[in-house]
């Protein structure tokens, strides 16, 4: 079932998760980013999580374009990497809107010329360990009115991605990946110690939904499911669900940070996680019927 997790033999972790609500310029949001990194380091975090589209929501398209360039270019990443080297902090970044480079078809054409949702680990000394594009994209008509294409402005990732951190061995997802059973299968078959899911909610899905999926996730991939979210009413207009989680393999809610924006924390426990693997081995137990996720990719 795969090399052993980097929790093995260690004690309980200390993580933060950071709420926001973000807002349309990217440098006020990697403000409260590095504040909040700050802060996370001063009290004794071994890594921060932080929400979906940390960087900038937008949904106005044309004002937002300005912000979405490259890795290179990108001023929140940037400022993620210099924090985390100068703290000794981990950080996962829930996710930024990053222009990737354009593939060209036969003809010469730029064959896809969408975005990437992308979420990034990082390590303590400021280097990119991980980089994970959402695989399913949010397209829908809900009940209130709102409309959502997200493929329209992204498009999907290929890849499950797992890295080892100072949680273990962790599994990237984001917001509506949680849907989607067959990825965190292929992370529990990865043998997961905690589970990555970043999100921005709406409010009538996150009411209806969010604790309901983030439970079943933990208990299905025996993992500790780690959600920060984005909360409240944004520039931009849109409202999101917040109630950023910590899950334990059990099922049990650690952590829920309610609707404020702010900081929280939590502590991640190797010796849960063993202990409910012991006692539902569902896990060991299963056996493979077929799928149509790739292998997960691990980085180190």
């Amino acid at each position: 079932m795969g090399t052993p997790s980097l929790t093995e033999g260690r004690g309980p972790v200390r993580v933060g998760l950071l709420q926001m609500t973000s807002g349309i310029d990217p440098l006020a949001n990697a403000g409260m980013l590095v504040a909040a990194m700050e802060q996370a380091a001063r009290e004794g975090a071994a890594m921060l999580f932080t929400p979906e589209m940390t960087g900038l929501i937008d949904r106005n398209r044309a004002r937002a374009a300005a912000h979405i360039v490259g890795e290179d270019e990108d001023r929140v990443l940037a400022a993620a990497r210099e924090a985390a080297a100068r703290l000794g902090l981990w950080v996962h970044l829930g996710s930024l809107a990053i222009r990737p480079e354009t593939k060209t078809g036969p003809d010469g054409r730029a064959d896809d010329t969408r975005l990437a949702n992308r979420a990034f680990v990082i390590d303590d000394t400021g280097a990119i360990v991980a980089r994970y594009d959402k695989i399913h994209m949010f397209d829908v008509d809900l009940a209130s009115g709102e409309t959502w294409r997200e493929s329209a402005a992204y498009r999907p990732g290929e890849a499950v991605v797992t890295v080892e951190c100072p949680v273990g061995r962790l599994g990237l997802a984001i917001c509506y990946d949680i849907r989607f059973p067959a990825l965190f299968e292929a992370l529990g078959r990865a043998r997961c110690d905690c589970i990555a899911a970043p999100a921005a909610f709406t409010v009538p899905t996150g009411a209806a939904h969010w604790h309901l999926m983030q439970r079943a996730r933990a208990v299905e991939a025996s993992a500790y499911v780690i959600s920060a979210a984005q909360s409240g009413l944004h520039e931009d207009g849109r409202e999101t669900y917040g109630h950023s989680l910590v899950v334990d393999p059990w099922g049990e809610v650690v952590l829920d940070m309610g609707l404020a924006a702010g900081l929280g924390f939590a502590t991640i426990d190797p010796a849960r996680t063993a202990a409910v693997r012991g006692q539902v081995p569902s896990l060991a137990n299963k056996r493979s019927l077929g799928g149509d996720l790739p292998s997960p990719l691990a980085c180190t």
